[in-house]
C-alpha cells in the first residue's frame, strides 16, 4: 500500500458516522434537504442554525428515531439507514435529548445502571437482582467516574443540579459503550460555571482514554460562545440546507454565515 493510500484509509477509518444526501419531507414541507455530514473520531462537530433550520430533524434521522425520505446513514462503515434506534444504539451510537430523560426518583447509580443494562438485556434473568449484575454495575461506575459524578452515585437523580442532570445523561450514554455521541443542546439553561464544566467534559470525551479510543461527537447547540470554544468543525444549516461546513475560524469569517445567522458575532 502506498503512503497516499494508507493515509486515505486512515482518514476513512476515522469517520465513525456519515450521512449522505439526507432529506426529510413531510408532505410539501422539506425539513432537511440533501444534507451530508461526517463525524470523525476525536472531534466535536457542531451543527448550528436558527429555530426551524432542521437541526433536530437531522439528529433524529442520524439516531434512527425517524427515517429519511432520501439519503443514507453509515455507522462504523456500515449502512444503517434501515436500522431502528435501539439497534443503532447497541452498535455504538449514543444520544441525549433537549429535555432531560432521567428517572428523578432513582439514584444516580440506578439511572446509569439501567442504561448499561439496555446494551445487554437479559430478560431471562428476571430472578437476578440488578445491582448484582457485574457488567452493568462496572459500566455505570466507569461512566459516572468519567463525567465527575462518582461521589453522587447514591443521591436521587432529581436532587442534582441542572448541570449535573445533563452530566448524568451523558454518563447514561457512556454506560452503553458508544463510539459516537449525538448531543442535543446539552448546555441549555446552564450558568457560566456549569457550561465550563460541560465544555471540559466534551473535550475529555473526544480524547482517548483507558476505556475508549476517543469519541466522535455531534453537538447541536445555540450557545455560540461555547460552540466556538469546543468545536473542531461547524456545520451551519438554514431552512434545511447546509450553507457552510468548515473550521470555526472559516465559519466565523464567512459573510454568508454572518448574514444568515451570526449577525456579525
Amino acid at each position: 500500500m502506498t503512503p497516499a493510500a494508507s493515509s486515505s484509509q486512515a482518514a476513512n477509518d476515522s469517520v465513525l458516522l456519515r450521512g449522505r444526501g439526507i432529506t426529510r419531507r413531510w408532505g410539501g414541507l422539506v425539513a432537511v434537504d440533501g444534507v451530508s455530514i461526517e463525524l470523525q473520531r476525536g472531534q466535536v462537530h457542531a451543527v448550528i442554525g436558527t429555530n426551524g433550520a432542521g437541526k433536530s430533524t437531522l439528529i433524529n434521522i442520524l439516531s434512527g428515531e425517524i427515517p429519511p425520505s432520501g439519503g443514507t446513514v453509515e455507522l462504523l462503515g456500515q449502512d444503517v439507514t434501515a436500522w431502528s434506534q435501539p439497534r443503532r444504539a447497541r452498535a455504538g451510537l449514543g444520544r441525549s435529548y433537549q429535555r432531560t430523560t432521567i428517572f428523578p426518583g432513582f439514584t444516580v447509580m440506578e439511572n446509569c445502571r439501567l442504561a448499561a443494562q439496555a446494551r445487554q438485556p437479559k430478560a431471562w434473568a428476571w430472578w437476578q437482582r440488578a445491582d448484582r449484575c457485574a457488567f452493568s454495575t462496572d459500566a455505570a461506575r466507569a461512566a459516572l467516574q468519567r463525567v465527575g459524578l462518582f461521589d453522587e452515585m447514591n443521591r436521587p437523580a432529581g436532587m442534582l443540579s441542572h448541570g449535573q442532570k445533563r452530566q448524568l445523561e451523558i454518563a447514561m450514554c457512556l454506560a452503553t459503550a458508544p463510539q459516537v455521541l449525538l448531543l442535543d443542546e446539552p448546555l441549555a439553561g446552564m450558568g457560566a460555571e456549569e457550561t465550563d464544566r460541560m465544555i471540559e467534559l466534551l473535550a475529555q470525551l473526544k480524547r482517548p482514554s483507558d476505556r475508549s479510543a476517543g469519541h466522535a461527537i455531534l453537538l447541536v447547540e445555540h450557545d455560540m460562545d461555547a460552540v466556538f470554544r469546543i468545536a473542531d468543525r461547524i456545520t451551519v444549516m438554514v431552512n434545511g440546507t447546509v450553507i457552510a461546513s468548515d473550521t470555526p475560524e472559516a465559519v466565523r469569517a464567512s459573510p454568508e454565515v454572518q448574514a444568515a445567522y451570526l449577525g456579525g458575532h
